[in-house]
């Protein structure tokens, strides 16, 4: 492989939401995490399934499959918590993510990645980066900027006990 390819390429954390499968840039992820105890949080949303410490840090924890609005499921073995960094309206946010599983850190060229198509997709687009494609697979790459909005940061941190846990 040359020097050009090697640079064109990206890597991402892949991780599974029910059969589909997710990819987060590598750069945006601190941690990987096996479930442990949330502590659930009053009047927050929906997705918003509680804090964890973390360190002695409090983290924002958010459940993808109700941000996706993909109906809930149980914790297994598998379920993981990603703790990533994302910069969300002019705030750079620390939040671990439960998915139903992860998986490897994929290389992709740019030319293995296409552009969000405009129907077809259970989720909005506007949360799709692209779409990665290796050996066959699919890899929906997320956006993570978008796929949490202003309100949604606004929300987290918000929240009456996580206002104070993130000051």
């Amino acid at each position: 492989m040359t020097k050009a390819a090697v640079a064109t390429e990206q890597q991402f954390v892949t991780l599974g939401i029910e059969q589909e499968v997710f990819g987060v840039p590598v750069e945006s992820v601190l941690e990987i995490l096996d479930m442990r105890p949330i502590f659930r949080v009053p009047e927050a949303p929906h997705y918003l399934v509680g804090l964890i410490d973390l360190r002695g840090r409090s983290i924002p924890v958010l459940d993808l499959r109700a941000k996706l609005g993909l109906p809930a499921a149980p914790a297994t073995e598998t379920t993981r918590i990603l703790v990533i960094e994302v910069g969300v309206a002019s705030r750079t946010l620390i939040l671990g993510l439960v998915a139903d599983r992860v998986f490897e850190v994929l290389a992709l060229g740019a030319d293995d990645i296409e552009p969000p198509p405009d129907i077809g997709v259970r989720w909005r687009s506007d949360y799709i980066r692209g779409v990665g494609h290796r050996d066959g697979r699919f890899v929906i790459i997320f956006d993570l900027s978008r796929l949490f909005s202003t309100e949604d940061a606004v929300a987290i941190v918000s929240a009456p006990d996580l206002a104070r846990a993130v000051a």
